[in-house]
């Protein structure tokens, strides 16, 4: 397959190719970002906002071509694309409304200090590097395009090679909005090439969203070169449930969580950690409701799930199942590919799994779910935290006691309750453990890439 292309996964068919920027082209874009950040930082908060705004009015007016543009690049339904669309369109208009407010001074007390004024100031760092991955390709650069704007940085796009359009499509977007050049440009350039930017002097920080692998590069590259990142990379979140939930209502959203985006997101629900008094019931009502979930073509709006995005991802999420099977985890329902062209994988639930299984530690970044029993709380909370990873998590309860435990000592980024794990603009997001560090969205997020400045006048 092409290194940089659009593959219609539905079909495997490479529908568009793209050339990788030259090294002189990637020099350019670079010189131009430097060059404009000098004065974008000096833009006041009104004037980032009414270009933000007039993004998030360009997008919404052109949602159905950007859904159906994402939908044939990565394989998510219509319904889900045009959704993430309109996601993005609300993350523009917030951060065009908070970020003054986000970034005010921070004032001290000055007599403690003995100042006449003092206080803490929020400045931009100059060019910011993000590495972006398929899954969301629109709202994951909107997330970061968004907060660090409106802080006056500047940004470069290295996107995953699979949506090259869509990535095209937000530094068109922005520049139609209004952005002068140079605030936002996209580098269709290959993984290998992201070393040389980020070591660029004039690259001052880099976020990413992706792999653990990926995210480790980025790290070590940054803090080589002593750079700011924030990174967020894989989950295996998990979604407990106790007898005195809702069975039904839990049921129906585990399925929701597991599938969502074909089973393709970091903060899906994955592993399933059920009390044994209700284990049962759960197991067989989850099954019935994962096996009757369309599969088919993403276009149609009666499709549950589309394909996977790469041919490579679904090879992978059978090879987790297989070798899970073969060592005797049962499969309730799915577990082989779909005979017929593009990347389908059905949905597919998995009990009986123990520790010595990679499944028991592993992502599975496809609609996989594993079902555990979990004898009380103390148990259920101990395999939760089992897992390298802390991005999400759910749990199922109306305890207040259970509730109180399971937002102290489940080891996350994020802890919903009675509810789907769900990306909020007006709530950090971000993990722990090695699903990385930092956080993107709210006031913490805008912060990230800001120089904490603390001021003290005499």
């Amino acid at each position: 397959m092409p290194a940089i292309a659009t593959t219609n996964p539905a079909t495997g068919e490479t529908v568009k190719t793209f050339t990788a920027a030259t090294e002189s082209q990637i020099d350019a874009a670079i010189a131009r970002a430097a060059a404009r950040f000098t004065d974008y930082r000096h833009t006041d908060f009104a004037q980032r906002a009414r270009w933000t705004h007039a993004a998030a009015d360009l997008l919404e007016a052109e949602a159905d071509d950007v859904a159906a543009m994402m939908t044939l690049e990565m394989g998510k339904t219509l319904t889900s694309a045009k959704a993430e669309a309109l996601k993005c369109v609300k993350g523009f208009r917030y951060y065009a409304n908070h970020s003054a407010a986000l970034l005010a001074d921070e004032p001290a007390d000055a007599s403690t200090v003995n100042a006449s004024r003092a206080y803490a100031r929020y400045q931009p760092l100059g060019v910011v590097l993000a590495v972006m991955p398929w899954n969301f390709p629109l709202w994951q650069a909107v997330r970061f395009a968004a907060p660090a704007l409106m802080a006056g940085n500047v940004g470069l796009l290295k996107h995953a090679s699979n949506v090259p359009q869509t990535a095209l499509y937000l530094s068109e977007l922005l520049s139609r909005a209004g952005f002068p050049d140079g605030c936002f440009q996209t580098l269709l350039i290959g993984s290998g090439a992201v070393e040389r930017v980020l070591r660029d002097p004039r690259v001052a920080a880099a976020t990413l969203t992706g792999s653990e692998p990926a995210g480790r590069s980025v790290a070590a590259i940054a803090g080589d070169e002593v750079k700011h990142t924030v990174l967020e990379l894989g989950g295996s979140d998990p979604f407990i449930v106790m007898p005195s939930a809702d069975l039904d209502a839990a049921v129906r959203t585990a399925v929701t969580a597991r599938v969502q985006n074909n089973g393709q997101s970091c903060i899906a629900a994955k592993r399933f950690i059920v009390h044994a008094d209700i284990y049962d019931d759960f197991v067989t009502k989850f099954t019935e409701q994962m096996s009757a979930l369309r599969v088919g073509d993403p276009t149609d709006p009666d499709t549950d799930i589309g394909p996977l995005a790469t041919e490579q991802g679904r090879d992978e999420v059978e090879q987790q199942v297989d070798n899970a099977a073969a060592a005797g985890a049962v499969i309730r329902c799915g577990g082989k590919r779909l005979d017929r062209p593009g990347w389908f994988y059905p949905p597919t639930v998995v009990t009986d799994i123990t520790r010595d299984m990679a499944l028991f530690t592993e992502e599975v970044f496809g609609p996989v779910a594993s079902v555990y029993r979990a004898a009380d709380i103390d148990e259920a909370i101990e395999i939760a935290n089992a897992t390298p990873f802390g991005l999400g998590s759910n749990a199922w309860t109306r305890d207040d006691a259970e509730i109180s435990r399971f937002a102290d000592e489940i080891e996350a980024g994020q802890v919903f309750i009675n509810g789907m794990t769900v990306s909020y603009p007006e709530l950090p997001f971000g993990g722990i453990k090695r699903s990385g560090y930092g956080r993107e969205l709210s006031g913490h997020g805008i912060r990230e890439f800001c120089n904490l400045k603390t001021v003290w006048v005499a």
